[in-house]
């Protein structure tokens, strides 16, 4: 029992500490000069309008990019997300843009049916997917363009994220999970070559995406980003994290808003890679504590608060700087319940509810009608 208590303690403390130097590799890595990038057309896929939308979609038109093109695109020509668009389309008529209908694409996933809809109306060569919720600083998508065009090897460029704007306790613990477990867990297995690309940023050329099967490959998938990057890695194409964080605006969400959110995500991991997440536990320091009483002894309190600095403050400060950091300070313990809750929920979870459609979720995140 001791022996396999050690195991234990030693895989959880090497995950924990080996995630957040991951975090802090890939934020450090230092930005890419400031030099001539390739033009890029972003992709904005919009449904519905929450009220930091004209905010984040700002961000986008005043990009320090000297060729860039924004297409957004609506399932419904009126959808919400479509005014704000148009309005802010006018403000800026020196930025190359459009707005497209996408209701005659096909497929089970909303955002790739979208997408589907909108790469046709591409310029450029480079696309960068970016989901509605994310906010950039200007230099951004020319960092983006300037990674990708510096390595031919490259196959996708994509970020971390913190989460921002956060108003209530769910928010907060929203925001704790993003810069500590998902970061880690994005940063982690990309740097040793066995990339976990989360999709609300991923640059990437048009060539390459349609030499491992384009969009119409995903378009029945779940997790059609890890997917993506998965079918770009064996095609001999690497995935690399830019430095730049972005910001994941998150609005005044409950408990069981953030509990439903991350439970869709681990259902997604648990269809991928169903032997890691049969580990994920070991990822949850207060699941460990018994195991590391065996070893350690009262020590192992310390060891529990140790591991909880270590994920939570070090990745909120790596990330988001010192605003706020009470928040991972406080509620670390909240979080770890919060993720084994979530683990144990897991295997009852076979279907998602998305855009009025019940779908059932199968192995690889493979989508069905029921």
């Amino acid at each position: 029992m001791s022996a396999l208590a050690a195991l234990a303690l030693a895989l959880s403390t090497s995950w924990t500490v080996l995630g957040a130097l991951s975090v802090a590799h890939a934020v450090r890595s230092g930005r890419s000069p400031r030099a001539s990038a390739p033009p890029v057309t972003v992709l904005k896929p919009l449904a519905g309008a929450d009220p930091s939308l004209e905010q984040n979609l700002r961000t986008f038109f005043e990009q320090d990019h000297a060729e860039l093109e924004l297409v957004f695109g609506v399932e419904r020509a009126d959808d919400p997300a479509a005014i704000v668009a148009r309005r802010l389309m006018a403000a800026y008529p020196h930025v190359a843009s459009k707005l497209v209908e996408t209701s005659a694409s096909q497929g089970l996933n909303p955002k790739v049916r979208n997408l589907r809809g909108m790469i046709e109306h591409a310029r450029h060569d480079l696309v960068l997917i970016s989901d509605s919720n994310v906010r950039a600083p200007a230099h951004y998508l020319r960092e983006l363009a300037t990674i990708k065009a510096s390595d031919p090897e490259i196959g996708l460029v994509t970020n971390l994220f913190a989460g921002d704007g956060a108003g209530s306790v769910g928010a907060r613990l929203e925001s704790v999970q993003l810069t500590g477990f998902v970061a880690a867990g994005a940063a982690l297995p990309t740097a040793i070559g066995d990339a976990a690309v989360i999709g609300k940023s991923m640059l990437m050329s048009r060539v390459d995406l349609d030499k491992v099967g384009g969009l119409d490959s995903v378009a029945n998938v779940l997790a059609e980003d890890y997917v993506l990057g998965k079918k770009l890695e064996r095609a001999g194409k690497r995935v690399v994290v830019a430095p730049t964080v972005l910001s994941n605006v998150i609005g005044p969400i409950s408990i069981r808003t953030v509990f439903d959110r991350h439970l869709r995500w681990s259902m997604m991991r648990a269809r991928l890679r169903p032997g890691v997440f049969a580990l994920e536990p070991l990822t949850i320091p207060l699941f460990v504590l018994p195991l590391a009483l065996v070893v350690l002894g009262a020590w192992a309190f310390a060891w529990l608060a140790a591991m909880w600095l270590v994920r939570d403050v070090a990745g909120w400060l790596i990330l988001r700087g010192r605003r706020g950091l009470a928040a991972p300070a406080l509620l670390g313990g909240a979080r770890d319940v919060l993720a084994l809750a979530v683990w144990v929920a897991t295997p009852f979870k076979r279907h998602v509810a998305w855009r009025g459609h019940r779908v059932r979720v199968g192995a690889g995140t493979t989508l069905s009608l029921d």
